[in-house]
Parts: C-alpha cells; structure tokens; sequence
C-alpha cells in the first residue's frame, strides 16, 4: 500500500495556475487518469491526467508510448508510482518541462470525455451496511440483514454494455413490476426509478486463472477509485431480485466519473479498517494487518438534485445528502478484490469492482431515493415546491466526491452526473 510521499507535499504548486485554486478537484497533488479528445473532433481517444481546469495529454509528454488506458493499468505498482513522479515533477512549478508540456495541455471545457478504459467484466457488491439494513427493512421486515451478510462480501455480475461516463442521458426502464394486492404482474415504465450513491474500484494488473489474490497482496491490484452511479428501478427489482438478485432493474444505465483517482493519490486519506464492536471478524483470507491498520477510504460522497424545471428556471442543484465512505463501508477494496479471486476467479486490467450503495448511519447520509423518502411514504420537498419520492423525467442526478484532512491538499473525484429521459412510446 503507497504511503505519503513527495508527490503528495501540500506546499507543492504547479505551473497549471488553476491547479493552485482552494477547492480544486485537480491539484497537482491528485493527478487522476482519463480518456478525451478534442469535442467534436472525432479523433480517436487519448488518456489525459486531469490537472486545474486542464487536461495534460500523456502521450505527447513522452512518458508514456501508447493511448490504451488498459495496458497503463497492467503496469506494476512500482512502474505506477514512478509516472505519477514524472507527471508531478514535470507539472510542478519551476520544472524545466514547463515551456514544452504547456503545447500539451487543453481546457477540459473544450474536451469531450469518455469511460476512463476499456471495461470487461462490472462486478457489483453491497458493502454499504447501513443501506443494506434500511432497505432490508424494507423488503424483509423481519430479516433485514440476512445472515451471510457480516461473513461474506456481496456481489453480482453486473452489465459493462450499459455503463456510461458522467452526462449520460438514458431512457427511462421498462420491464415487469406487481402490485402488491394484483393477482399478475403488468409491463411498463418504472414508476419507482432511483439513483445509487457508490463508489467504483479500477483493477490494475489481474491474476492468472486458478491463482487468487491474497488481502495482503491485493491493494498492488488496486489501480484506482472513481464516482458510481447504479441507477436502480426498484419496482422492476422488487418483483425480479428473488432468487437470482437484480437483473433488468439494474443493467439500463450505470454511470461514471471520467477520471479514475489513483490508489497512490489516495495514500494521505487512509483510514483504520474496524468492525463494530459485537461484530463478527473477517475470516483468516480477508484479514491482513496492513488492511486494519489503513484499509478504508476517507472519502465525503455528496448527492444533488436538478429538476427539468429547476433548470428552465435557471435554479442550481439542491444537495439531498451529505455523507462518507468510511462509515459506510462494511469491507474495504483489498477485501472485495481477494473475495472475487479467492475461488480462483480472474481479474483484468480495466475491470470494475462497484461499491454498492454508500449510506452513512444517519439519514441525510443516506445513498438512494429509497431510504431517503421510505420508500416513497415519506417524499421530499425540495426548496422549489416540488416533491419527489423517485425520480422523474428530465431530472439530473449529481454525484460528488472529494477528500481532505487536514495535513493534505484536498482532492476531488470529479462529478458524475446523468439525466432521465422519458421511457420509449
């Protein structure tokens, strides 16, 4: 696991002025990785480190010699952490890169971005403890947190077809649902669609068939962490979840931020791996000192809200919850990546590993629609007069994540947003 070092020198300053900005998302102490090209240009996709409001086009540093993401995820986390010097030595202020990398940088508002790599297995997990026994609750109230839950990390194959980068517009779901008091199911839009506040795990180098990854060994297969949402149509889940878990409630849309933040940008916000007390310890193959001692992420997860008419109307998005990680988070990164190869299941460069819903143990933590309105028994009103107990057409969801301790230089995870469009006649 990478602990802090030069790169992550709070008196560190770029010659990228907006790098320098209180707030940023992008200071020269984060340098995320995404793909981008010239807006409307056409042009085959290139990876970019975020830096400001700009975008450092990696090839054309001469650091790197190819434009596929994957096979800069596939290096060993030595020759990782040895880019990120370069890029901080060659961005920072004073560097004689100055005059020849400044021909390499672009405005990100004049970009047009995509999912960060080439994704080829989504696998979706429920670590999120307090989301899991709110919306037990809901579903089962006699057995919210069904017995497997504290011993074994929980997850699904999910759809990598449908997964999309922030500003993804996406049809409303159609599919089955049943009343609760009907004697058949009916077909249709999604009356109850919700978004699901998560956080999405990059693979860097995977495992041969047959060889699992040890906890101790996994954060070295940890490339990086980027925003998730996993938009969710909870009547069409209701009625398809048992027995096989969600299948067309989940695989419509699934969105993205552009930037992957790097596991070692994320080394100063590290955190104790602890368990309530009471609860049971992991098992011997998801244990390992160096997880206890700094496996969890600090990491503030926000949700906003725009509705279509807040926006003819020239009205900002509303925040709806505020929260983080580290409370909501039942297993950390290192636990999900040994659980998935532990039977001897194969990893790749590029495959995505989501959170699951993040909700803290308070209600304005919370991380979807569902446990903020009950269920839609007690619905929202937001400051314009309008109400909502699941999201309507044309409403935009925001998701924003960022870190700061004090210490560090903040850093953000960038924004994810995604529109709701009406269902097709």
């Amino acid at each position: 696991m990478t602990t802090p070092n030069a790169t992550h020198d709070p008196q560190l300053r770029s010659w990228v002025a907006s790098a320098n900005q209180a707030g940023c998302d992008f200071p020269i102490q984060n340098l995320p990785f995404g793909r981008y090209r010239p807006a409307g240009s056409g042009e085959p996709f290139r990876i970019g480190v975020a830096i400001g409001d700009q975008v450092l086009d990696l090839k054309a540093t001469g650091l790197v010699h190819t434009d596929d993401m994957n096979v800069l995820m596939s290096k060993s986390p030595a020759e990782r952490q040895a880019l990120r010097a370069a890029i901080s030595a060659g961005l920072a202020e004073g560097s004689g890169q100055a005059a020849a990398w400044a021909k390499a940088v672009v405005a990100q508002s004049a970009v047009e971005m995509t999912v960060p790599c080439r994704i080829g297995d989504y696998t979706d997990f429920y670590t999120g403890i307090h989301h899991a026994r709110t919306v037990g609750s809901l579903f089962r109230p006699d057995a919210p947190l069904l017995p497997n839950y504290q011993w074994v990390p929980i997850g699904y194959h999910g759809r990598a077809s449908s997964i999309g980068v922030s500003g993804q517009r996406f049809r409303r779901p159609q599919g089955q649902t049943k009343a609760a008091d009907a004697a058949a199911p009916s077909f249709g839009p999604s009356k109850r669609l919700d978004y699901e506040l998560e956080l999405g795990f990059f693979v860097a180098q995977g495992n041969a068939l047959g060889e699992p990854i040890a906890v101790a060994e996994a954060e070295a297969h940890l490339f990086g962490v980027t925003l998730l949402n996993d938009w969710s149509a909870r009547d069409i889940q209701a009625w398809e979840y048992q027995p096989l878990g969600p299948f067309l409630s989940k695989n419509f849309a699934t969105t993205l931020s552009p930037w992957i933040v790097t596991a070692e940008a994320l080394a100063p916000f590290r955190a104790p791996f602890e368990r309530p007390a009471g609860d049971p310890q992991p098992l011997p193959y998801l244990d390992a000192p160096g997880n206890r001692e700094r496996g969890a992420l600090d990491i503030v997860l926000e949700t906003w809200l725009q509705t279509a008419s807040m926006r003819e109307a020239g009205e900002a998005p509303v925040r709806l919850t505020h929260g983080n990680a580290r409370e909501a988070a039942y297993w950390t990164p290192a636990q999900l990546i040994a659980h998935h190869t532990v039977n001897g299941c194969n990893l790749q460069p590029g495959d995505l590993l989501g959170s699951g819903t993040l909700s803290g143990p308070k209600p304005a933590e919370a991380g979807s629609l569902l446990e903020l309105t009950l269920s839609g028994k007690q619905p929202l009103t937001l400051p314009n007069g309008e109400r909502r107990s699941f999201l309507e057409d044309g409403d935009t969801l925001i998701l924003r994540g960022y870190c700061e301790r004090e210490g560090a230089v903040r850093i953000g995870l960038g924004e994810v947003s995604g529109t709701v469009e009406p269902a097709r006649g």
